[in-house]
């Protein structure tokens, strides 16, 4: 009989993106082995969802979820997506919102959520054997298993794999939340089991409860164990250390093909050299950069944040648009770097480009026409768009940290290695050096650049490996 998974998740594709949290829910699932694992997923029915799927989902149950102050109904749906079945939690007080996070209530969203999980499988009979929780909003899903729910054993038995997507992002809430919301004995909080600096932490609860521990790449994995990545998480991380993992992510290769992907001219690793840059010159054209098919073309694609390095790529900018190289950018965030954006496309008319907000067709078309996309990231937990960047013969440049290091290999001239380039230290010399020297490849050593270009798209992104070690843990944590 096939070991039933639940992934529980606030969010995933093709339903509701945020950030790569919902490529990997929705990747994985699809990836895993079908034979010895029934996948399912479960999430909140947002407000989004129910106005482009309402019409795909079936009616299963109602549910009554009663958690010290929240006394709410919902409705139980679930639908077949490429063949995994998706469960939803409807609930109109917490989920019918415009956005998905960010809400002054978020903590007895989160709470309602992971206590409706739980009654949902009551009603409906059914207990996976793992629960397979992603992010903080999901964190004290295995707690709640083990202290309230104890008494049921199909709940109690239930082996408990929770994925740390991002450590930066913890659900700090007021001590009153696990009290109040997830009705809690205080004796647990008393005894520092629930306790965080005299706060409910659902990201520690997590780790202190679940069986195994995940991450998404193996150096993110050690470098969260450090004081300068831990978050104040470190030690706890550390005590846990044995049941630390770091599993790389992959992507969906299906929507990231360029040989199908609807970009302007499609491709493969034997055709590259020829119909990429007809893809590169109708990326100037469509973004109104000139037509130089020989400049290098060099981008970005990302949320405008601190973390994703663009103190370092704004203060190169400058310099960079000074030489023969041309620069799109796609994202948006924080104001001042929107700002500084806007103030580069004004003074580089038709060298430099910015696009603010976030367009999924222009991004893969992006992906096919740049030559080179510059990840310069302060922390990268994983990182997605490197693995697209290399799918499609763009080289990325990145700082080498997190899933950036465990990724992408950097030029070797002698040894004829590598997928890109990188640099270690976070400061400006390092990026402006690396950043010369892929210069440099490209317009005097395009041997180098081309043999990079064939790494990058011979090099296998997708989901397969990280899905058979994520197999692998399942049958491990079963015999904890």
């Amino acid at each position: 009989m096939a070991t039933k998974v639940l992934f529980v998740s606030f969010e995933s594709l093709p339903f509701v993106k945020t950030g790569g949290l919902a490529d990997v829910v929705y990747a994985l699932p699809k990836a895993i082995d079908k034979r010895k694992f029934e996948v399912r997923v479960v999430m909140p029915l947002l407000k989004v969802i129910k106005e482009n799927h309402y019409d795909r989902l079936k009616y299963l149950d109602h549910i009554y979820v009663q958690s010290g102050m929240i006394n709410e109904e919902a409705n139980i749906y679930s639908c077949d997506n490429e063949g995994v079945e998706y469960l939803f939690i409807e609930n109109d007080t917490f989920f019918n919102r415009d956005g998905v996070y960010g809400y002054d209530d978020d903590a007895a969203r989160f709470s309602f959520f992971n206590v409706a999980v739980l009654e949902m499988m009551i009603k409906l009979d059914y207990y996976p054997d793992i629960c397979h929780e992603h992010d903080y909003h999901t964190g004290v899903l295995p707690a709640l298993c083990k202290i309230r729910y104890n008494a049921i054993e199909s709940i109690r038995r239930i082996k408990h794999v929770f994925t740390i997507h991002n450590l930066a992002y913890q659900g700090m809430y007021d001590k009153k939340v696990l009290f109040d919301l997830l009705a809690f004995d205080y004796r647990y909080y008393e005894d520092g089991s629930l306790r965080f600096n005299d706060c409910c932490n659902f990201m520690k609860i997590a780790i202190v409860f679940a069986d195994i521990i995940t991450t998404v790449s193996r150096t993110y994995a050690y470098e969260i164990q450090t004081p300068e990545y831990g978050e104040n998480l470190e030690v706890i991380l550390q005590y846990r250390h044995e049941d630390l993992y770091g599993i790389v992510n992959g992507i969906d290769t299906d929507t990231f093909n360029p040989s199908t992907d609807k970009i302007y001219r499609n491709y493969t690793n034997r055709t590259v050299f020829d119909r990429k840059v007809e893809n590169k010159r109708s990326l100037q054209y469509e973004l109104g950069l000139e037509d130089r098919p020989d400049t290098l073309l060099v981008g970005m694609i990302s949320r405008l944040t601190w973390q994703k390095g663009l103190d370092l790529f704004v203060n190169a900018l400058p310099r960079i648009l000074h030489r023969d190289v041309q620069v799109a950018i796609l994202g948006a965030g924080e104001s001042r770097y929107e700002y500084a954006l806007r103030m580069m496309e004004d003074r580089y008319k038709h060298k430099a480009v910015y696009y603010c907000g976030y367009n999924e067709g222009l991004a893969h078309r992006m992906y096919a026409g740049l030559d080179m996309l510059i990840m310069p990231s302060l922390f990268e937990p994983c990182g997605i768009s490197q693995l697209i960047a290399m799918r499609y013969g763009t080289l990325p440049m990145v700082r080498e940290t997190g899933g950036l290091k465990d990724t992408v290999e950097p030029l070797n001239e002698y040894a004829k290695t590598g997928r890109g380039f990188s640099f270690g230290p976070f400061d400006q010399y390092a990026f402006d050096h690396v950043f010369d020297y892929a210069f440099d490849q490209y317009y005097y050593h395009q041997d180098n650049w081309q043999m990079l270009m064939q790494n990058a798209m011979t090099y296998d992104v997708s989901f397969k490996a990280s899905a058979k070690e994520y197999e692998n843990l399942y049958q491990k944590v079963l015999t904890k």
